[in-house]
């Protein structure tokens, strides 16, 4: 059985630790693989080759690092397809949409080539009579990226290709669910020439990740994952003295007015809620339906949309499958509990997903789409985030009421409204409190070159992913002021506050 290795100091080394962990095809619950969990020496041993190799690398010019980073982007092109099919061996998701995922943080990538430009900071002349200022961006040193299962390659390459371009070195803890794509990422960084111990991977759980938060020579963590994991890394980071970006929990809302095209908007929201099978934390979970007419018309079309949606691998299949499997059965049967939990209290179910059983594929982690309609704030379904193919519609008198809605609920990470009037929908981006907004677009995920994250509990530090914030969030500021005065110019001791006039 294959064992998936750590990447430390350039060099694939397999955990000698006794804790091991299965790998497993979410399309077959066949297991492929499996993975050893770090120890704390071998975590530290990956801390200590990026510390090591911090120096060096941090004094290579914008410019050099930045050619890396462009012969990177060129092996990821050469490579999508490989990586594609192991994206979707591990994590189940349909080869589409896992090469709409690399592509996507291919996009990090490109805006990274761009750091000599954007790490060039700032010059005032003449601040003061003969004295200049200027400051510089510099790099933090060794940097952490701890990652979830739903995006092996998009989430990492949020955060280290901005590290990297910026001096810093870096140790990546992908999900031991789906932790291939990683090393294969490191791989290829060090086939870009990468110098060893720049890039590192480190394999584990919690172990792993409390020595991470806690090592004194790691400088900032960035984290995404669920609310209360978020919660803990930020508050225990933080303790400890280090910069910390933590992304948590979603429960994304749209309002679905009665102006909208809704054949539009039904297709954008079968996409959005199904696409993925509603593991992605810009999901569209609920549907804040402004009328009875509106809501009953979407669910109508929703019904035969869902009735045709094509579920299956996401490998090996003409014409290709549309939604694949969940990561694994524990997380199965957590999705099968919400939606008894709905039905349970009281939510209309159109379409249940629960008894989907695949030919050929029984033993796979399936569910099907679910629809609840005449969902209620005070159910389970509505207030916590599923991560699954279910959908909840919740119907609302007017727009302020649907607003209130979103405003009211503790997540705020991405939201979407389906309009054809502009002053509704410029309203609506001023008044939502939430980080980002679609006006038409049911998953409103910024380009690379502006930053990601949500507003309340969905995430906690200052600062979000990519963009100006991960640039900002990558580098600390020091500002020089000097003077180079004649000799004659000499002056003795001043003990007042200095001005510089």
């Amino acid at each position: 059985m294959e064992t998936v290795a750590n990447f430390i100091h350039g060099k694939c080394i397999t955990g000698d630790s006794q804790r091991i962990q299965a790998i497993f095809n979410p399309a077959t619950g066949a297991q492929i693989r499996q993975v050893a969990m770090s120890t704390v020496q071998q975590t530290e041993q990956a801390i200590a080759a990026a510390q090591q190799a911090f120096p060096d690398w941090s004094r290579q010019s914008p410019l050099k690092r930045a050619r890396i980073l462009f012969r990177f982007k060129s092996l990821l092109e050469q490579h999508m397809d490989s990586l594609a099919k192991l994206i979707s061996e591990e994590h189940g998701k349909i080869y589409s949409d896992a090469v709409g995922e690399l592509t996507r943080g291919l996009e990090v990538v490109e805006f990274a080539c761009g750091i000599p430009h954007l790490q060039k900071g700032e010059h005032s002349a003449n601040v003061g009579t003969g004295v200049d200022s200027h400051s510089l961006m510099q790099p933090l040193g060794v940097c952490v990226g701890i990652t979830p299962f739903n995006f092996p390659a998009m989430v990492p390459m949020w955060m280290f290709p901005v590290a990297l371009a910026t001096g810093n070195t870096f140790v990546l803890k992908p999900s031991e669910k789906d932790p291939s794509l990683a090393v294969r990422l490191a791989q290829l960084l060090k086939e870009s020439g990468l110098p060893d111990g720049v890039f590192n991977v480190v394999q584990g759980d919690k172990e792993a990740v409390d020595v991470l938060l806690t090592d004194p020579r790691v400088q900032a963590v960035s984290f995404v994952g669920s609310t209360p994991i978020a919660e803990y890394i930020y508050n225990t980071a933080s303790a400890q003295g280090k910069r910390c970006q933590a992304l948590g929990g979603a429960k994304n809302h749209c309002i679905l007015m009665p102006d909208a095209d809704m054949a539009m908007a039904t297709n954008a929201i079968m996409g959005a809620a199904f696409g993925a099978a509603g593991e992605r934390c810009m999901a569209l979970s609920v549907v804040v339906a402004v009328g009875s007419n509106t809501a009953d018309t979407l669910c109508s079309q929703l019904e035969q949309k869902i009735a045709t949606l094509r579920v299956g691998p996401g490998l090996g299949h003409q014409p290709e499958n549309e939604m694949g499997p969940l990561i694994s059965s524990a997380h199965r049967a957590k999705v099968l509990d919400y939606i008894d939990s709905g039905k349970a209290q009281g939510a209309t179910l159109r379409v249940d997903g629960s008894e989907l059983k695949l030919a050929g594929n029984e033993d796979g982690y399936f569910v099907g789409p679910t629809l609840f309609d005449h969902v209620t704030p005070e159910m389970t379904i509505y207030k916590e985030e599923i991560f699954g193919p279910v959908l909840s519609v919740v119907r609302v008198a007017d727009y302020q009421s649907a607003l209130n809605l979103i405003n009211q609920h503790e997540y705020g990470n991405g939201t979407a409204i389906f309009t054809r009037d502009g002053g509704t929908a410029r309203r609506f981006c001023e008044e939502v409190q939430v980080g980002m907004v679609g006006v038409n677009v049911p998953i409103p995920v910024p380009m690379a070159f502006h930053s990601f994250g949500g507003w309340k509990r969905s995430i906690f530090g200052p600062l979000n992913v990519h963009g100006n914030d991960g640039v900002r969030f990558y580098t600390r500021m020091k500002t020089i002021t000097a003077r180079w005065p004649e000799s004659h110019h000499q002056q003795g001791a001043a003990f007042s506050m200095p001005t510089l006039g």
